[in-house]
């Protein structure tokens, strides 16, 4: 489909949506306002790049397949990520890991500092990006047991502790850097197995760890903080330490943020539900979009009905830019580049599909108690011509339309990626 058949049918859907008073441009114009934050974890399947590189099976976390062409260096990563960003419209961040650092020789991570991090620093500065940042507290010896800010040993806890508070200081080099806050998000593995005989105990523990780690007060344009909880995981069947209600209420308490994740919660669970009930007193809220199949298995993201109804959320929240959008999945059994660009386009397909509803009618008929009417919008709305909306906000940014895009992965992965042993 060439350049003047997509301005053709979009005009054509334009008029379309401006019979039910809903104005395209308008929407492309919010679109672009919207970043997700992409993942490099997707690029290696969670392997880093530290000297002697632990399993990730050690903290219950498991990466299946074994899809070729995974990036084996810093370079190909970075490479295969631009390569990614070029086939996603708009402009977004890159979202790090710790252990993604170039360390150039052992370095344990208690010893990480802002000169591991400036190669990416400098790539992000050359490809106008800005990044997020991630404690690594999971596939290494000191996890071994699933316990870091909660173990019972004062000595783990210690060597966790420092971890953090180095990664919070790496966070706010980028911030300080780029000009642009970066998140730091912490997830911790903690949790048992069996029933626990004193709860209070770990979670007394947790706390005393955090407080040590929040310590030092970043300025908010430098870095902000995030906690995220998880309902259960491999070997925490039985008790999460760093539950939602925990770590919820820490937040409130400290004014930080929480981050949901899609995959954490009971799988009858809304978490676009969450948003309403948790951002008027958070005021800022990060979102971790992954696709939970059965349990937190981090599929791939997909335009499925979960994603749509949490787009709707976030296109209708009073202060959008303030909730925070980052992928967070990984999948080796199929080709990494493709993965990263399914899950974005799916994102914000969902955030224009939601900005495309027919709002004004279904919440006139709502207030009305007219429920028919209001359903009755929202079917209307599914055969509305969606596809040349976004096919031209494509093509408006230099992307490929959405019948492209593949073609591109596949041959990047015959001319590149099928060159790695």
């Amino acid at each position: 489909m060439d350049d003047r058949t997509i301005e053709k049918q979009y005009f054509e859907a334009k008029q379309k949506f401006a019979e039910l008073e809903i104005d395209t441009e308008e929407a492309l114009g919010r679109l672009k306002n919207f970043q997700l934050s992409i993942h490099c974890w997707q690029g290696d399947d969670v392997r880093g790049f530290e000297y002697h590189p632990s399993e990730l099976s050690r903290s219950g976390l498991q990466v299946t397949g074994n899809y070729p062409g995974r990036a084996r260096n810093v370079s190909e990563l970075r490479q295969d990520m631009e390569k990614a960003l070029s086939l996603i419209p708009g402009k977004h961040r890159v979202n790090l890991h710790s252990i993604y650092g170039e360390f150039n020789g052992p370095v344990e991570r208690n010893e990480y500092e802002p000169s591991h991090f400036r190669g990416w620093l400098e790539w992000a500065k050359a490809n106008d990006l800005k990044l997020d940042f991630n404690a690594t507290c999971f596939a290494h010896p000191k996890a071994a047991d699933g316990l870091t800010l909660s173990n019972p040993k004062k000595e783990i806890r210690k060597f966790w502790i420092e971890h953090v508070k180095n990664c919070r200081k790496i966070a706010a080099f980028f911030g300080r850097e780029l000009k642009s806050f970066s998140i730091h998000n912490l997830w911790i593995p903690d949790g048992l197995k069996e029933w626990p005989s004193d709860r209070w105990l770990y979670r007394k523990w947790l706390y005393e760890s955090l407080e040590e780690i929040f310590e030092i007060d970043y300025s908010q344009t430098q870095l902000k903080d995030s906690l995220e909880s998880k309902l259960f995981g491999i070997g925490s069947e039985a008790f999460v330490t760093g539950s939602h209600e925990f770590y919820l209420g820490y937040a409130l308490k400290k004014g930080k943020m929480v981050c949901l994740d899609l995959g954490h919660f009971h799988p009858t669970e809304l978490v676009a539900d969450k948003l309403s009930a948790i951002l008027p007193f958070t005021g800022e809220i990060l979102l971790h979009l992954s696709r939970g199949l059965r349990w937190d298995s981090d599929h791939v993201v997909i335009l499925n009905d979960e994603i749509e109804i949490l787009c709707q959320e976030i296109v209708n929240a009073p202060a959008p830019e303030k909730i925070y959008l980052a992928l967070d999945y990984f999948d080796a059994s199929m080709n990494r580049i493709g993965a990263w660009v399914l899950g974005a386009r799916a994102t914000l397909r969902g955030l224009l599909r939601a900005l495309l509803l027919p709002w004004k009618q279904i919440k006139e008929a709502e207030l009305k108690g007219d429920s028919l009417t209001k359903l009755a919008w929202r079917q209307l709305s599914q055969e509305l011509p969606f596809g040349p909306v976004w096919d031209y906000y494509c093509l408006s940014l230099n992307v490929p339309p959405e019948n492209l895009w593949l073609s591109e992965v596949k041959s990047y992965e015959k001319n590149i990626l099928s060159q790695r042993d």
